[in-house]
């Protein structure tokens, strides 16, 4: 699948001759040359396999960190970047961030549609594949509509292909409907797909991707007992576990591990990501650190001792900030001192003088700290030629959603207990204390909500978390802080990014506005509540 998965089904080229005749109206009705004719098309299984291939470039990629950066652990790093202005809550139904995740999920949907009406035009005794294929088709559109209800809210449902006619008079479902859907949909994707691929087909959707999909989708609308049933599903499969370490699960070397539920595909020089020059420190190479991790973020990592530093018996050290932590913390963010792949050190203090410090230049991170989640040596090279995977869904995610989802139904068995301490501690360099077994629901259920912000960071979740717990009211709002260091007189000093004051109104900014020129285009769409 890395190698065949992004032959586009728009890219291919007729190479049937045409025949010229003196009739003008004939010499008009050419076949066009830069895409397949349909009655060319959809007659092999091979025309299915390549259909179904060109469904998956229409995944997430990197923008699922931009939607971090909106919440209260990240931040835009560029103040006219569109995130910003979002972030800032100065946006409304003309943002084209808003524009593009609808148009993206809608283009997404479409393609879906326009497979699932055309594949059983192909002549073909393997059923299983076709209906693979299918299966294919259904989860990935089905994992468009979780997004936009997440999002949006209500939104038009559309499983058929329209006309211009009819795009003109559609309407919203509500997000129940869609919620129903996309539950079905994903259910009915998994009876249709394989639990594993050969290596050729490795990234394709699997069983477990469809059920680890309907677990978060069913998790979102809460829906907590067919949450945990799903993921209890994924579960009981067998073949998901935790990468063996948390450091090398972002890299090149672990692609396809058997974490992995769910990813987009890239391949270096074919098929490449930009994310090294995305998210990189700016001495490497002039990355652009477009966002950046924040104060709030670090400051909610535990020390070793499984405390938190506003704890006074924690051990935490404010002059050695990062020392006997939790080591995701350092395995998710550059921090002063590490090594960075150029080979430097990253030395981010406004008073360091490197490329790197606060202030040195627009473009460096204005918090101090980067992402490291992504940074590869291997893409130094070329920053903007990279061939990491980006990971969508992965095995800790379905863990700590069916920790999540018991205890939100006060089903505090042994069981949550389990799936969250696997997460803390059932890696090789990850070895948090274990939490007790006699611990309440409110404390379980601030621990869950904890380790999946850090678990999860810079994964594209945090931002749906926020929303449906209702808590980006609370930890959205003020200024945005960073790296604390010491100042010329050695004193301690923190950072604060200037000019960033963020907003969130909990009477509009918990669903995005439908997008204005949408809603041009189609009068009977309605608006969501004060927009």
């Amino acid at each position: 699948m890395k190698r065949t998965n992004y032959i586009l089904l728009a890219g291919l080229v007729t190479l049937s001759g045409l025949t010229l005749t003196s009739c003008d109206r004939e010499l008009l009705e050419t076949v066009p040359n830069d895409r397949l004719s349909e009655s060319l098309f959809w007659k092999t299984e091979n025309d299915a396999r390549l259909a179904a291939n060109s469904l998956y470039t229409d995944l997430d990629s990197t923008n699922i960190i931009s939607w971090d950066a909106m919440t209260d652990i990240a931040h835009t790093n560029q103040p006219f970047d569109v995130q910003a202005y979002v972030e800032l809550g100065q946006y409304d139904a003309t943002s084209s961030k808003v524009f593009g995740e609808w148009t993206r999920a809608y283009k997404g949907i479409r393609a879906c549609n326009y497979y699932l009406e055309n594949v059983d035009k192909v002549t073909s005794t393997n059923t299983a594949l076709i209906n693979q294929f299918k299966g294919e088709a259904k989860a990935l559109r089905a994992y468009q509509y979780l997004k936009l209800a997440a999002l949006f809210g209500d939104v038009p449902l559309i499983t058929t292909a329209i006309t211009l006619d009819e795009s003109r008079t559609l309407t919203r479902a509500t997000v129940s409907q869609i919620w129903d859907f996309v539950d079905k949909e994903l259910s009915d994707a998994a009876a249709l797909l394989p639990t594993t691929y050969a290596a050729v087909d490795k990234g394709r959707v699997t069983k477990g991707a469809a059920l680890g999909l309907r677990a978060r989708a069913n998790l979102f609308a809460g829906r907590y007992q067919q949450a945990a049933d799903a993921a209890d599903q994924v579960m009981k499969l067998g073949i998901y576990g935790l990468n063996d370490t948390y450091e090398k699960l972002f890299t090149i070397a672990a692609e396809n591990n058997k974490e992995v539920l769910l990813d987009r595909q890239f391949i270096k020089d074919t098929y490449p990501i930009n994310v090294f020059n995305l998210l990189g420190p700016y001495s490497q190479k002039n990355a652009q650190s477009t966002y950046v991790p924040t104060k709030a973020l670090v400051d909610m990592y535990e020390t070793t001792a499984g405390k938190l530093i506003t704890d006074p018996t924690s051990g935490y050290d404010p002059a050695n900030p990062y020392v006997n932590r939790d080591p995701r913390l350092k395995f998710s963010v550059f921090l002063a001192g590490d090594a960075l792949p150029s080979g430097i050190a990253f030395q981010p203090a406004p008073n360091s003088g490197t490329a790197d410090a606060v202030g040195n230049t627009y473009i460096a991170s204005t918090t101090g700290f980067n992402i490291k989640k992504y940074i590869n040596a291997e893409d130094y090279a070329n920053p903007v030629n990279g061939g990491i995977n980006i990971i969508l869904l992965r095995y800790a995610e379905i863990l700590l959603t069916y920790a999540e989802a018991k205890i939100e139904l006060n089903q505090l068995d042994a069981s949550v207990i389990t799936a969250i301490n696997t997460v803390r501690s059932g890696r090789t360099d990850v070895k948090q204390p274990a939490i007790s077994s006699t611990s309440t629901q409110a404390d379980l259920r601030t621990i869950v909500r904890r380790e999946r912000t850090l678990e999860l960071a810079f994964e594209g979740v945090h931002l749906f978390d926020i929303r449906r717990w209702k808590t980006a009211e609370t930890v959205v709002p003020g200024s945005v802080y960073g790296i604390t260091y010491k100042d010329a007189n050695g004193a301690l000093a923190t950072i604060q990014v200037t000019a960033v004051n963020r907003t969130f109104d909990k009477a509009r900014h918990y669903l995005w506005p439908i997008p204005q020129r949408e809603r041009n285009l189609t009068p009977t769409l309605t608006q969501n509540p004060g927009w």
